[in-house]
């Protein structure tokens, strides 16, 4: 392979899989574009990095999501920005609302939502699912955590899309640059008056319990609170989306797993953990050194941006056997795609939960999907999936 390789091209969205396999044979450890990254794509790697603060320091994000052409972005004030120990102080304070039991109570609801959603795709018509099912079902479901205003869920695809994409838009893409700015500045004006209006009447509802929680009298600020709903809506949405996408496009292009499924509804959550593997919707989280450092015999310098490519280490053959083969009967867990170590996903329970209810949903009505157009990706560095997915469900 020669020259640096383009995260962002085309071609390797479409299909980073080939790439991803030919740096890990021979470029582990490399620079990459956009902007000179340093990826890190074998497991063990990546792992390890995960799991060494100290060195690979989580303030990497903020490179990413708060570049001087955007500036202010609640998103990069995020826990998911820290380092310990400002990072476990609001691990602690948010943990204490996004219990397991509040996450389990919301099972009927997800249920309800997908049937609805469900029953408004016509069989043999097209509808770009993306749109129809695997955005507004995530949409829904955080509308009725943070008891929002039904509404406002159309909106919830371009707030997620825009924030989502500021990794992937450089100095150079000016014609987003106003259109992201104003949907930062609509989520904050929206989501401060959320806030507010709960400290003054709270509810039964998790933005609620944000403002109300306490650990040893500490409570957590309004800023720190916004901080969490934005990076809610990006990690707890758009990454839900296409967990749900990359399922129905792996049922559409292997019609017999489908058929398994309908049969014994009760593999779902396997095939559901095979597709985090296989097609991750996290595919690379920027930090950034603290010192110099090596990495399988390569110094990266102090100061460097480095990817670990989450969804290149789901891929690797030293881990899993047979690693471009989707295979649902594979022994053993995986959590890489929710991250490692500290930074491990907090949503992980709650995006497995809607992405099985929405598929027992689907599979209880549709025999099978057929793709009537190509898919169009998104351009993120840190999340890869697709924008719209036209197909058409069959009776």
């Amino acid at each position: 392979m020669t020259g640096r390789v383009n995260l962002m091209a085309p071609e390797v969205r479409a299909n980073p899989y080939p790439v991803y396999e030919e740096l890990r044979r021979t470029a582990p450890v490399c620079q990459v574009e956009p902007g000179g990254l340093w990826a890190i794509t074998r497991f063990e790697d990546v792992a390890a990095a995960f799991k060494n603060p100290q060195v690979f320091s989580s303030a990497g994000v903020r490179t990413t999501t708060a570049p001087p052409w955007l500036g202010h972005n609640p998103f990069s004030e995020s826990m998911i920005v820290m380092d310990p120990p400002h990072h476990m102080r609001l691990r602690t304070l948010v943990s204490r609302a996004w219990t397991p039991a509040a996450v389990n109570r919301l099972e009927p609801r997800i249920r309800s939502f997908a049937r609805i959603l469900a029953e408004r795709l016509s069989p043999e018509r097209e509808v770009d699912f993306v749109d129809a099912f695997a955005m507004p079902l995530p949409a829904s479901v955080i509308g009725e955590l943070f008891a929002l205003d039904p509404t406002m869920t159309a909106r919830y695809k371009r707030w997620s899309v825009d924030l989502s994409s500021v990794s992937g838009t450089t100095e150079k893409d000016t014609h987003r640059h106003e259109s992201i700015k104003a949907t930062v500045r609509e989520m904050e004006d929206y989501l401060s008056n959320v806030v507010a209006e709960r400290r003054r009447h709270p509810q039964d509802d998790m933005v609620s319990d944000l403002v109300k929680t306490r650990v040893d009298g500490e409570a957590l600020s309004d800023a720190e609170v916004m901080s969490f709903l934005f990076l809610l809506v990006v990690a707890g949405l758009e990454t839900t989306v296409q967990l749900v996408s990359h399922s129905v496009r792996m049922l559409m292009e292997q019609p017999h797993l489908m058929a398994r499924l309908r049969e014994n509804p009760s593999q779902v959550g396997r095939f559901v953990e095979e597709v985090l593997r296989y097609e991750p919707s996290v595919h690379g989280l920027v930090r950034v050194t603290t010192k110099e450092t090596q990495v399988a015999g390569v110094v990266i310098p102090e100061g460097a941006r480095v990817a670990l490519m989450v969804g290149s280490a789901c891929r690797d053959g030293e881990r899993f056997k047979d690693p471009d083969t989707f295979n649902m009967d594979r022994e053993g867990v995986n959590n890489m795609p929710f991250g490692h170590g500290i930074h491990f996903c907090l949503g992980a329970p709650l995006a497995r939960l809607e992405a099985r209810v929405g598929l027992e949903v689907l599979l209880s009505r549709f025999t099978r999907f057929t793709s009537t157009g190509p898919v169009k990706w998104n351009t993120s560095l840190t999340v890869r999936g697709p924008l719209s997915l036209p197909l058409i469900p069959h009776a």
